[in-house]
């Protein structure tokens, strides 16, 4: 076998590799740190398509994270440039945040409920029942159905929350129509990232803390895969899967030194 390229160009989770609970991981910020010294291409993601990167940027900066806007990669963003890929100047009914209309009105889609081209579910705080009974009335009429990810729950303080693909299980048991997701782990999500930093697959690392989302991304999209063991999955959970990272390490602390 072929010896792989060294890895020119990192991609990283944020939540359960970076912050914990709003909460850096120690050895985030020195990882982050020699990551910008670097100069290598880099991308911090997150499924989570309620805050623009500005948010982002300024949410990490408070807890001592200082992540260019520029390096900061969302399904959000995702999303808008696959439908910009798809149907440049399009129609969408949005559930979702700023971040997700943010990122919609920047390719230049409109946001309407008068005959859409795409119903697109992203995270909200507040899932309405009448926009939920909206998106199902106008996705029986013929819109295509679109969700920024799969991520079935989400965290918070007082337990999980119900997120993208809770409610779009809800609104397909409705109409009978599954939505196409952009978020890991499509790969999609990490080949726009990597072609929005200049970096090829072969010469680039995904870090999460996830086997179903992040390390199943990486793998597919054809990067290195480095699983840490501070957030979702458990040591002993690895070898149930059918595929493997090619590291497990106990942390981000573990992986400044390989930059």
């Amino acid at each position: 076998m072929a010896e792989r390229k060294p890895i020119e160009s990192w991609l990283t989770d944020m939540d359960g590799v970076l912050v914990h609970e709003g909460i850096p991981i120690p050895g985030a910020d020195a990882f982050v740190k020699k990551l910008r010294e670097s100069g290598k291409p880099f991308l911090v993601l997150t499924n989570n398509s309620i805050y623009t990167p500005r948010d982002l940027h300024a949410r990490l900066a408070r807890i001592g994270l200082d992540v260019p806007v520029q390096n900061i990669w969302t399904s959000a963003l995702a999303t808008a440039q696959f439908l910009d890929d798809q149907r440049p100047g399009g129609t969408a009914y949005v559930i979702g945040e700023a971040g997700l209309t943010t990122a919609l009105h920047d390719i230049g889609y409109v946001l309407t409920d008068s005959e859409p081209d795409y119903v697109v579910l992203g995270e909200t705080r507040t899932y309405s029942f009448e926009a939920l009974t909206k998106a199902i009335r106008l996705i029986n009429a013929g819109a295509r159905f679109i969700a920024t990810n799969p991520d079935e729950t989400g965290p918070s303080a007082e337990g999980a929350l119900p997120a993208t693909g809770s409610v779009a299980a809800l609104i397909t048991k409705a109409t009978g129509r599954e939505p196409y997701f952009v978020g890991k782990p499509n790969p999609l999500m990490m080949r726009a990232g990597l072609n929005a930093i200049g970096a090829h697959s072969e010469g680039s690392a995904m870090i999460g803390d996830r086997m179903d989302t992040d390390i199943l991304a990486g793998l597919e999209a054809g990067m290195r895969t480095y699983l840490v063991l501070t957030g979702l999955t458990r040591p002993e959970e690895v070898d149930r899967y059918p595929f493997r990272p090619s590291h497990v390490v106990d942390s981000i602390a573990d992986l400044a030194d390989l930059i």
